[in-house]
């Protein structure tokens, strides 16, 4: 390249700086002629300036020329393949500085075209997903170019069993810009039982292409294709809906549903109608007694006052071993059996917040109270401690925060003897706050005890 003549002062060189191209990850030179104009020698120190500087060299970096002559220097630009390195016409400079006349320093100029190149880069994640029928997949793209660009994916199956989805569909990124599409796969049909299916299938992104197509499509004839991300492999593995062991679990659940209809509740059934059998013949009055009707005589011919009662010794009186007034006929000895009866009783507390105390039942005299239930209500929400206590037997200590109604229930029924008590102890720490919103001014506590109250004496 041969530059023009270039004006000159006292001490100022002629420089030119011809235009120059170059690609990104590529290196391109261009020359710089510097002239002494001046009558001395002259040393000059030269150094790029401006966008370009950080990527460019100047060869060599200082001369020393005599008066009248010229010497051309070598500008080596280097850019990196990076987004930052956008694409266009870029001005370089270089500044040359005479060191005897400083105040003659020039900076000339010129202008380098960045070429355009593309690159993308795409990442699937996950590569493999597991699902009934749709999965759902992120694809991070970047654009690693240096121009803007538009990105199109493109599914690619085998067959046609699956479905795809993305949003956003055609996203728009500048150089060094990322985004995140999702991406979903959906099957046609459920599979209902067997093994999972595995459907694979591929990703490709690349530019679209529709981006000021016609403005840029004379300055894209001599560059560089666009870019193509190579395909990303991905899979979808369509589990079945009921698995092998749900079906091994559904097939021994009804086996074991045929055996207790088949073997277990006949066999229970029958026990249970033994049972029943056998107290029905054990009762008084029932079963096998010679024939006779409820309230029938021993069977000697004796006759029976009203009620069943035998009439034999003197003055009607029973004779020794017989059965009293009012009294059934038991199963030995002739002993009279106690008269028994489904009792319950409630015990209800009140007690002001930080005070202790105590309801109390007590048990008739000559009667035993045989406790099979007791039901406790804290319907309030109270804060504090109860102690239930059946004579000198403590049941149960419980706090009051943890429960609202609780219940306890014994096979054998538990004994209370004639004028015991039961007894209910209420430390109240804090009242609670009822259904109706407001707190109670103080705790309450509801007991209520179920059982047989039997007589002890006849």
């Amino acid at each position: 390249m041969t530059p023009s003549a270039a004006s000159s002062g006292a001490g100022a060189p002629g420089v030119e700086i011809p235009a120059v191209t170059v690609a990104p990850g590529g290196t391109a030179t261009t020359t710089l002629t510097v002239r002494n104009d001046s009558d001395i020698v002259e040393a000059y120190d030269l150094e790029a300036v401006g966008d370009c500087a950080p990527w460019t060299t100047v060869e060599p970096a200082r001369v020393s020329l005599y008066p009248g002559t010229s010497e051309t220097v070598t500008l080596r630009l280097e850019p990196p393949r990076s987004p930052e390195i956008g694409a266009g016409a870029v001005p370089l400079g270089v500044r040359v500085l005479p060191n005897q006349h400083p105040e003659s320093v020039r900076v000339p100029e010129t202008t380098v075209h960045i070429e355009e190149f593309h690159e993308l880069r795409t990442e699937l994640a996950p590569r493999r997903r597991r699902g009934w029928l749709r999965g759902r997949y992120r694809l991070a793209v970047r654009n690693q170019g240096n121009t803007p660009v538009r990105v199109g994916f493109t599914p690619g199956q085998a067959g046609e069993e699956l479905g795809f989805a993305f949003s956003p569909t055609g996203p728009k990124l500048e150089p060094g810009e990322s985004t995140e599409v999702r991406l979903r796969v959906r099957t046609g049909k459920p599979v209902w039982f067997g093994a999972p299916v595995v459907w694979p299938f591929t990703v490709h992104t690349a530019e679209t292409g529709d981006q000021d197509t016609a403005r840029r499509e004379e300055a894209r004839r001599d560059a560089a294709p666009p870019a193509v991300q190579a395909p990303l492999d991905a899979e979808f593995v369509q589990i079945p809906i009921f698995s092998k062991w749900l079906l091994a679990v559904l097939a021994a659940l009804i086996a074991l549903v045929l055996a207790w209809f088949a073997l277990v509740r006949p066999a229970v059934r029958s026990a249970a109608e033994k049972a029943a059998n056998k107290t029905v013949q054990s009762r008084p009055g029932l079963g096998d007694r010679g024939g006779q009707s409820p309230g029938a005589g021993a069977g000697d011919g004796t006759p029976t006052q009203p009620g069943g009662q035998e009439t034999g010794g003197q003055n009607g009186q029973p004779e020794p071993g017989g059965s009293g007034p009012g009294a059934s006929s038991g199963s030995g000895g002739g002993t009279g059996r106690t008269a028994v009866e489904q009792s319950s009783r409630t015990i209800d507390v009140r007690t002001a917040a930080g005070a202790k105390k105590t309801g109390t039942y007590r048990v008739p005299a000559d009667t035993a109270f045989g406790i099979t239930d007791i039901v406790v209500a804290n319907f309030q929400g109270d804060e504090g401690v109860m102690t239930i206590t059946f004579g000198n037997r403590k049941i149960t200590t419980i706090a009051l925060e943890t429960f609202r109604n609780q219940d306890y229930h014994w096979v054998t029924p538990i004994q209370i003897a004639e004028n015991d008590t039961v007894t209910v102890e209420v430390t109240c720490d804090k009242p609670g706050t009822p259904a109706t919103g407001r707190r109670a001014r103080e705790c309450h506590e509801v007991l209520n005890v179920s059982g047989e109250l039997s007589r002890t004496k006849r």
